[in-house]
């Protein structure tokens, strides 16, 4: 089991990168070398929180997202695909999300632990098989908001500002728990 462990980490790590930008977030990027350098635990993914702007759709389907940034944003960019788009468009803040896969259930509590303690509050083990067990370590800070239904602007300019003011205030929120985290994690 551990020589499998250590080859699923070695194939995780050498794949090439299928998220849309293609590599780690910058304010991550830190947090996950330090785990990827313990032979218990390797990332399978993770993000450093996000605002979007999303079309509707129960399905992943190709150019959802009308809008997408890892970093703070201003009123403006969330007007203009508004403003050129005729359908429903949701408004979402998320905050930084990771995976991690542990070599066994005793490593998995121990990083459950310190992400918990370092503010990492919806965190678990999500998964396991006979060679690893699955954490996903997630953050609170969530906004999600309709803007756009039927074709029809439901929010003023005022209520997209203070939108964005408090999204991007969140974020900054969930980089400090990466930053926490990183620093809580001396060996794993």
């Amino acid at each position: 089991m551990e020589n499998q462990f250590a080859l699923e980490k070695q194939n995780a790590l050498t794949k090439t990168d299928k998220s849309h930008e293609q590599k780690w977030d910058k304010k991550i990027v830190a947090l996950c070398n330090k785990i990827n350098e313990s032979p218990n635990y390797f990332t399978t993914s993770s993000c450093a929180g996000r605002i979007t702007l999303i079309k509707n759709s129960s399905k992943k389907v190709p150019n959802i997202f009308l809008y997408k940034t890892h970093t703070k944003t201003k009123k403006e960019e969330i007007q203009k695909p508004i403003n050129t788009e005729n359908q429903t468009i949701y408004f979402r803040q998320e905050p930084c999300a990771l995976h991690v896969a542990c070599k066994s259930l005793e490593d998995a509590i121990n990083l459950l632990k310190l992400a918990k303690q370092a503010g990492w509050k919806r965190s678990g083990i999500f998964s396991s098989n006979k060679s690893k067990f699955i954490c996903e370590l997630t953050s609170t800070e969530w906004i999600v908001a309709p803007l756009v239904i039927n074709n029809e602007l439901l929010v003023d300019k005022k209520y997209i500002e203070i939108l964005v003011e408090e999204a991007n205030i969140k974020l900054e929120k969930t980089w400090e728990k990466i930053e926490r985290l990183e620093k809580m994690i001396t060996h794993l």
